[in-house]
């Protein structure tokens, strides 16, 4: 497939021409010759004979990369066995079991020292963090350890951290004492002690909670002790933070204390590495556990090929560490290729507009990743603050978190890339651990939108509702035929859960919840969404977890959540309520709403639109009809089939009481 005339019109200053691979012709952006003359994979032609041999020999191919780690003792027995097909048994996948390492080891020899707080190999940890530097340390201790750590992103709410130290029963909580995000003050300690009494009524007492001294590091030197202040409340830069005697600890006391060797706990291939939740479609995250030796090859490896990464490289991935692309490719992937990688803590937007780009010149940052969302926002802004600084160093561009758009694309390539740097357009899942369809820099013809071909050792398909597998050009759901190193393995505590998610609806497959397209060319093009869940500036949520949110109002009888494009954050979201005898829909009403959802949820889920609605579409069965409210959302009147539904004048009553602005 051509790249459509206006695209070729936006962009004619660029490299593109038709290049002819081993299985067609395919026009699109090629990569340039500087960057194919250093990439570790510089053809098609030899990306896909790689693709081939990993999807046709795994055993042999992963074999081959898992020489360059250490590994206490080598795989004793099949380097994979795997189930994929629920009607002939459990579920299950195994790399290398029986082999043992320690992935700390493996990526950053530097020793952390907790044994004195009885965290032992199997013990769960959850963090409460911002994007410092203490943050990944806490990370590379827990694996040392053995331990499981539960990062929870610093920006959900104290209900949400609590949800998820309950459901894995997590020993010990690190947290900060506060941060900026911008210019706004964020007091976590305060919201990690209101996440901890919940658990004390819920009765799981954390016995521990480590405080790193952040925003008070300048106020008491490192070396002072909070037990000889004044009790109570310890004075931070604009905050103050509550001290709980028998249950907080100053990180930087336990430093003091701690030894400078402390030998690796040893553990199996298939033990697990650490549980992240993300959103599940009934509205309780699902805890997806990754473990330690098919996770470190795979990020290891995606990491390397798909940034085309080179010893000299300086690699920043903007993402947040509470989430996967965090864990994945701020910590483990580039620290296992020995990277030298920018930690941002901050926002692209402070203390102006022009922050990331500073900081490429600054750092001389050659492989840049980041998510459409933060693309699209700066776009607002203009070329100036991007031109105004030199980014000479920039070789390669990455997105990550949901479909970039074309016209995005074009700019970030334009603009920011200043038409010489490759854009690698990354499809993956908090369940994959890491890439699974993405050019290579060096080797792909670009497409404005599509993330290109599978990654080594994925092999997808598209499959209609009948679960037949689709030739050729075709648009259906996107699974996969076989596992890949760094699949999940479970849903923690509840592996019927995993079953069911991911393989039940075709048997034999994993299934990603995502439709998908392929091009006459081969091209995989992600759809979006085909289950209920919203993709929120690259971050999944659940519409069923917002709308328990909302039901907890007093005022709201029922509700209803549906996505709604959004020029920045691709897609917001629009709620519909219907309230309880004797309440009044107001503008005070939808403020404690959304003060509510920010509660429950956090700020990420704070909803763009909140419509009356005195009644919802259903079946006669009383099912809510939530692809006739996405059409209404839009304000798209072309609703296909409506003849089940119960009452047809609630349909036309939502039409014209849409919200026809951002409340």
């Amino acid at each position: 497939m051509g790249l459509p005339e206006e695209q070729r019109k936006s962009d004619s200053g660029s490299r593109a021409r038709e290049e002819t691979g081993a299985e067609g012709r395919v026009r699109g952006w090629s990569p340039p010759p500087e960057v194919r003359r250093s990439a570790h994979v510089s053809s098609l032609q030899r990306y896909r004979e790689l693709h081939r041999h990993s999807v046709e020999e795994p055993g042999e191919f992963w074999g081959n990369i898992a020489k360059e780690f250490y590994w206490k003792t080598p795989c004793p027995g099949p380097f994979l066995q795997y189930n994929f097909d629920v009607t002939k048994g459990k579920i299950f996948t195994e790399w290398m079991k029986g082999a043992t390492t320690n992935i700390c080891y493996n990526v950053l020899d530097r020793n952390v020292h907790e044994k004195k707080l009885g965290i032992r190999k199997g013990d769960r940890v959850a963090i409460y963090m911002p994007m410092i530097l203490e943050l990944v340390v806490a990370m590379l201790a827990c694996a040392r350890l053995g331990a499981l750590h539960s990062i929870v992103f610093a920006g959900f709410s104290a209900e949400s951290l609590c949800e998820r130290i309950l459901d894995s029963s997590c020993s010990l909580l690190i947290t900060t004492d506060a941060f900026y995000r911008g210019e706004k003050l964020v007091n976590l300690k305060e919201l990690a002690d209101e996440s901890l009494e919940k658990c004390r009524e819920k009765g799981f007492p954390v016995r521990c909670c480590i405080v790193v001294k952040h925003l008070g590091r300048a106020e008491l030197g490192m070396n002072d002790s909070p037990r000889q202040s004044p009790p109570v409340k310890r004075q931070c830069p604009d905050v103050q933070i509550s001290w709980n005697e028998g249950v907080d600890l100053w990180w930087h006391e336990l430093m003091q204390e701690a030894g400078d060797e402390f030998e690796p706990e040893w553990c199996d291939a298939e033990d697990p590495l650490f549980i992240l939740y993300t959103s599940g479609s009934t509205g309780k995250p699902k805890g997806v556990v990754h473990t330690i030796g098919g996770y470190m090859l795979y990020v290891a490896t995606t990491f390397k090929y798909v940034f085309d990464f080179h010893p000299e490289d300086v690699f920043w991935c903007t993402a947040d560490i509470g989430w996967i692309t965090g864990h994945s490719y701020v910590t483990y992937g580039p620290l296992a290729n020995g990277a030298t990688s920018v930690l941002f803590e901050g926002i692209p937007t402070y203390p102006d507009e022009s922050r990331l780009w500073s900081i490429v010149d600054k750092y001389k940052v050659t492989k840049f990743y980041t998510a459409p969302t933060a693309i699209r926002m700066l776009m607002k802004f203009g070329d100036e603050p991007i031109t105004k600084h030199s980014r000479a160093s920039l070789q390669v561009l990455g997105t990550v978190g949901e479909p970039i758009n074309p016209e995005a694309w074009l700019w970030y390539h334009r603009v920011v890339g200043s038409q010489r740097c490759p854009i690698v357009d990354t499809f993956w899942q908090t369940e994959t651990g890491g890439h699974m369809l993405t050019p290579l820099p060096g080797a792909t013809p670009m497409k404005p939108g599509s993330a290109s071909f599978p990654f080594f050792g994925v092999a997808p398909a598209i499959l209609n509702e009948s679960g037949e597998e689709l030739e050729g050009e075709a648009e259906g759901y996107l699974v996969f035929k076989q596992p890949w190193p760094g699949i999940m393995r479970t849903v923690y505590g509840n592996h019927t859960r995993f079953e069911t998610t991911y393989f039940k609806k075709f048997p034999g497959y994993y299934v990603t919840g995502d439709g998908c397209r392929r091009d006459q060319d081969g091209y995989y093009w992600i759809t979006g969404r085909i289950d209920d869940m919203l993709n929120v500036s690259g971050h999944l949520l659940s519409t069923a977890e917002v709308e328990s949110a909302l039901v907890e109002h007093e005022a709201v009888a029922e509700a209803a959540v549906v996505g709604h494009p959004h020029p920045v954050k691709g897609e917001c979201l629009y709620c519909f309520v219907t309230l309880c005898d004797g309440h009044t829909f107001s503008p005070t009403l939808t403020e404690e709403l959304k003060k509510q959802i920010r509660e429950k949820i956090g700020p990420i889920a704070t909803p763009d639109y909140i419509q009356n609605a005195p009644g919802l579409p259903k079946t006669r069965s009383g099912k809510i009809m939530r692809r006739v409210l996405r059409k209404i959302a839009q304000n798209d009147h072309d609703l296909g089939d409506t003849s089940t539904v119960a009452d047809p004048s609630v349909i036309n009553h939502l039409f014209s009481h849409r919200c026809l602005t951002t409340q």
